[in-house]
């Protein structure tokens, strides 16, 4: 392969428009339009000087050193491919990436990758970079501003000659919040998003506070875009309280109007609602109505299911361990060019059991602290805070977010959320009930608020960050003590079924038989407590 170009470069991305229907229509032709596809632009973009960069499924990356190359292999590949069934999108840019030994890196990249999606099959589409490289060197039609998925600012974007085609695949119809950073991981998730929001009239992301619904709900609408031809647009209800609001506000959103049936009409938008948890149950009624009296399509996030019965649930998991190191070392370069992740970082992420937000907050700290220190300070939820100004008020502190779900609490689900923290790990249904007295429609209930969790084996359990709030609570309820030493006693008493059932006690993975331990611990509290009632000690 030649050697790639550097400095100012002009990328040019080319895609197939609708290759899966072309796949069906040629059948076995198909790989040999194909084929002849890849020859007659490989001999366009040779004869123009361009260099292959990269190839995936049947979209080529080709760099140029000068953008006038670029835009005449365009027009000539263009010519080429008119007589036969394939029609290729094509997008220029025109940037200065840097060259690694791996190829190209930087946002050019992306940005040219992303304005070449968002053509059609014969239309090629220059960056304002490329227009102004190019001058009165190319008749081109001015397409005006565009955003595009993935990229913060809006783009402006010209097309090569005045033929007419459809409206660009942009996120023009939308009101969707641009995201400063592009999605870490997550592939798989949304992989699976995509398909159930495919069928689904209902589609709701649960998880806790700080799981990254609302980012997985964007990206996923973000993918969709073209696919609904009346819209995309995001609804935020975090500031609302009321929900007969809820519908007024989806129709102020979509059409500036009052009522939504009618703005609507036959329309078959995708309403991405945001923050549903603090309007329950009323909400589930105006949803209901939503989907019954429009041709719309929802995408909400909540802490909770709705409860609606057109309603897909799909509970986002967190991070894999993997992922969740690849997005504690993004943020922290964001601050840090030059930082590198060590095994310290690895342990952050399992430590905040792969929980977005958590891990974004630690990430943040890398100005001031080495990743050793962090993961020694992360006994306290006061670290996990937020130095981004324009962060939301709930996600400035892991305590604030975690607060937030906490305070939507009924008082006997705040009572049973406190003390399910004196369990140090996962706990059986059993352990809860004979240590909490937990009854099930409760234990449920802070499950689908997402505030516990249960293994596939039946097994409950809160995610650290989780525990260790809940753990305050415990502290500040004034039962601590009391439901420490009733589940030392379960655990004693287990111990000692387990003995009569095999003959021998359970015991540490160092053989430290723990029986007299924790007779010795409860001994030592039932002193405690007597002494307490008494007033023994207490100068009385």
């Amino acid at each position: 392969m030649r050697e790639l170009p550097a400095g100012t470069v002009t990328f040019l991305f080319t895609d197939i428009e609708g290759s899966t229907r072309l796949l069906h229509e040629l059948g076995d032709a198909y790989a040999d339009a194909l084929a002849e596809h890849r020859r007659l632009l490989r001999e366009a973009f040779a004869r123009h000087g361009g260099v292959e960069v990269d190839t995936q499924g049947d979209a080529f990356f080709v760099a140029f050193a000068r953008a006038t190359d670029a835009l005449a292999a365009a027009e000539d590949a263009r010519r080429a491919l008119a007589a036969g069934p394939i029609r290729v999108r094509m997008g220029l840019h025109t940037g200065e990436p840097q060259l690694t030994d791996e190829g190209y890196v930087g946002l050019d990249v992306h940005r040219a990758a992303r304005i070449s999606a968002a053509g059609h099959g014969g239309q090629i589409l220059l960056s304002q970079t490329t227009h102004e490289l190019l001058g009165s060197h190319a008749d081109v039609r001015d397409l005006g501003t565009h955003r595009l998925k993935d990229l913060a600012a809006p783009e402006h974007l010209y097309q090569l000659g005045s033929d007419d085609f459809p409206l660009l695949r942009s996120l023009n119809l939308t009101n969707l919040p641009v995201q400063p950073s592009p999605l870490v991981g997550r592939k798989q998730e949304l992989k699976v998003v995509l398909e159930l929001l495919h069928r689904s009239r209902l589609l709701t992301l649960t998880g806790p506070g700080g799981g990254g619904k609302t980012r997985l709900a964007v990206q996923a609408a973000a993918e969709v875009t073209d696919e609904f031809s009346d819209g995309v647009w995001f609804v935020s209800l975090a500031a609302l309280r009321d929900p007969d609001l809820v519908v007024p506000t989806i129709a102020s959103t979509v059409d500036g109007g009052s009522e939504l049936a009618e703005g609507l009409g036959d329309k078959r938008p995708l309403l991405v609602l945001d923050n549903c948890e603090q309007l329950l149950p009323g909400i589930a009624m105006k949803v209901a109505e939503v989907i019954e009296g429009t041709s719309a399509t929802v995408l909400a996030t909540s802490r909770e299911r709705l409860a609606v019965t057109a309603e897909q649930e799909y509970a986002v998991p967190m991070l894999a361990p993997d992922e969740a190191t690849a997005l504690f070392t993004v943020r922290a370069r964001q601050l840090s060019t030059s930082f590198e992740p060590d095994e310290h970082v690895a342990e952050i992420a399992q430590r905040l059991d792969g929980l977005p937000l958590a891990i974004e907050l630690a990430a943040a700290r890398v100005k001031v602290l080495r990743p050793e220190q962090i993961l020694e300070r992360l006994g306290s939820t006061d670290l996990l805070t937020a130095s981004a100004r324009d962060a939301p008020e709930r996600q400035r502190t892991l305590r604030t977010t975690i607060g937030w779900s906490y305070e939507l609490l009924a008082e006997d689900e705040r009572r049973l959320f406190a003390c399910l923290a004196v369990f140090p790990s996962s706990f059986e249904l059993e352990a809860a009930e004979r240590v909490c007295s937990v009854d099930l429609e409760t234990l449920g209930s802070l499950v689908d608020k997402s505030l516990l969790r249960q293994t596939a084996g039946g097994r409950f359990f809160m995610l650290e960050t989780i525990r260790e709030y809940a753990a305050e609570r415990l502290e500040e309820s004034g039962e601590a003590d009391a439901l420490r030493l009733r589940h030392a006693e379960y655990s004693l008493s287990t111990c000692h079924i387990c003995e009569r059932r095999t003959g021998r006690r359970p015991s540490t993975p160092g053989d430290l038989d723990l029986a007299p331990v924790v007779h010795a611990w409860i001994r030592r509290r039932r002193r405690a407590r007597s002494h307490k009632r008494s007033g023994f000690g207490s100068g009385r």
